[in-house]
């Protein structure tokens, strides 16, 4: 007797409803041993009916902490066989190259092979609802990866597969890398999932067009290879492994090129810090653990970060605090200092405390124009281990810039501007833009004639401002003078006053004692 279709799917419907008849019942009257039993039993009969097994290789570890090294690797595994097999994809350009990266759409399944075992790859996404309060809610995103294979290829999965795929993975990562420069999320800005945003990393500059001291840039290149090749000596010493450096000088020096230098010689990835877009210490510490290996953490002009440099802020006056509420500069100044609550306490266990341990091959770099305003348990030796002077131009740091921006060995002028160079305070910046030809075509003399010129005004202007401040030093002096005179002469006069007033006294009471000896004289007799 043949089965109809309604005649089946009014079967089934009564089964399940027999199975949660029974599940309830079970729920409700068995006791938790016994249910702990059941359990157990119905996942082993599972087992023998189902016999596939699955693992889920979850995006983030440790209560979303940190992202998996496991899911990035599957992610590059299944790039390529997922432009062959999979029927929804998702793709990504690639600096300096023409094809695209296409890798599993979310709650897509591919199938693999191995050494002639099927495997089942499936990627997940499950969308979980903030149950905090909050005035901006939101959706988290929970997303794996999930490996199923029959169990009588268990062993070779666990043991071969597994770490093929790892392998695999990041060579893939290696060779299709592309460099990033993230920034930290404000801590206003509830719709970004993650705490940190990114775009691609392309700055051109290089140590062999940085102008500064040959000498100098030399033992940087020297010590960072020394970094890059430390890990086994790191760990010999019993050290996380990160370096800090200290790059300090006026504006227009060149520091953060040389952050971008540095970037392009080690092939690290760039987290641009910024201090007062972060809540609090703890905040910090979450900032720090999505960090990166192969990374490094800039925090520029790190002096107007919050209150860092270890002064204490002077109590303003009542006439003060009104005059900074009209201002909104102010105004937004101080808001924003009572959003930020990091400490200097937290920054220096961001450094180099338990925390900084959480991954390696990390640099760590600040900036400063004024060195000498930041606390000096932020910048010792151990925090930032190597502090690079950025300063005015010298002929070393010129003759560089000659060869970047005009090809130029030699030129005549070259002895007019060595002398120039040691006489004047000019900035690469500066020196940089007195070369860049103005016009398409101009000569290499007109530019070199223009920095000269350049050069022979701020000589000029800084010898006007040198005559100037000394002859505003000789006033001042002379008022100091005139003051003291004037305070020695009011010295003087209040002496002769307090000593006339005196001898008055003196003549008063001597006439007092004459007239009080001659009335006693009167009335004896």
């Amino acid at each position: 007797m043949v089965m109809t279709m309604g005649e089946l799917w009014t079967q089934v419907g009564s089964l399940m409803a027999t199975v949660v008849f029974v599940c309830a019942i079970i729920q409700q009257y068995f006791p938790d041993p016994l249910r702990g039993h059941i359990d157990r039993y119905a996942h082993k009969l599972t087992g023998f009916l189902y016999p596939y097994i699955t693992i889920t290789f979850p995006e983030y570890t440790g209560e979303r902490l940190r992202r998996s090294e496991a899911f990035t690797a599957i992610q590059n595994y299944l790039a390529s066989r997922s432009s062959i097999r999979a029927t929804r994809m998702r793709a990504e350009a690639v600096k300096n190259t023409k094809s695209l990266i296409l890798s599993m759409d979310d709650n897509e399944e591919v199938i693999d092979e191995y050494e002639g075992v099927k495997i089942w790859w499936t990627s997940t996404k499950v969308m979980l609802n903030n149950k905090s309060f909050s005035r901006y809610p939101s959706n988290d995103e929970k997303r794996s990866y999930q490996l199923t294979f029959h169990r009588q290829h268990r062993e070779i999965i666990l043991e071969t597969f597994i770490h093929h795929i790892m392998e695999e993975g990041k060579s893939v990562e290696k060779k299709n890398r592309q460099r990033k420069l993230y920034m930290n999320s404000s801590k206003n800005e509830w719709w970004h999932k993650s705490n940190w945003r990114h775009v691609p990393f392309e700055h051109p500059a290089k140590f062999r067009t940085l102008a500064m001291d040959p000498e100098m840039k030399q033992g940087l290149i020297n010590d960072l290879i020394k970094f890059k090749n430390g890990k086994e000596y790191y760990e010999k010493v019993g050290k996380a492994w990160k370096r800090g450096y200290l790059l300090y000088g006026p504006p227009g020096t060149g520091k953060s090129t040389m952050i971008a230098a540095i970037a392009n010689f080690m092939e690290y990835d760039v987290y641009d810090l910024e201090l007062t877009s972060v809540k609090d210490n703890s905040e910090l510490k979450k900032l720090l653990i999505e960090i990166s290996n192969k990374s490094i953490i800039v925090i520029e002009d790190i002096d107007c970060s919050l209150d860092l440099t270890g002064q204490r802020k002077k109590k303003k006056t009542e006439d003060e605090e009104d005059k900074e509420m009209k201002d909104p500069v102010k105004e937004a100044e101080k808001e924003e200092e009572k959003q930020s609550k990091v400490t200097l306490s937290g920054l220096l266990n961001f450094i180099d405390g338990i925390w900084s341990a959480c991954g390696g091959e990390r640099l760590i770099i600040f900036t400063t124009n004024h060195k000498e305003k930041l606390d000096e348990a932020l910048i010792r030796r151990g925090r930032m281990d190597k502090h690079i002077e950025m300063s005015y131009c010298s002929f070393a740091a010129f003759k560089v810039l000659s060869m970047n921006y005009l090809d130029v060995e030699w030129h005549e002028s070259y002895h007019r501007i060595d002398q120039l160079l040691k006489e004047t305070e000019m900035t690469p910046a500066d020196v940089a833009e007195n070369l860049m030809p103005k016009y398409e075509g101009e000569e290499t003399d007109e530019c070199f004639k223009r920095l000269v010129n350049a050069l022979e005004r701020g000589k000029e202007e800084a010898k006007k401002k040198a005559e100037e401040e000394a002859e505003a030093a000789k006033e001042a002096e002379k008022e100091k003078e005139e003051k003291e005179a004037a305070t020695k002469k009011e010295e003087e006069s209040s002496i002769y006053t307090a000593e006339n007033n005196g001898i008055k006294c003196n003549g008063v009471a001597t006439k007092e004692a004459k007239e009080n000896g001659h009335m006693e004289n009167n009335q004896n007799s």
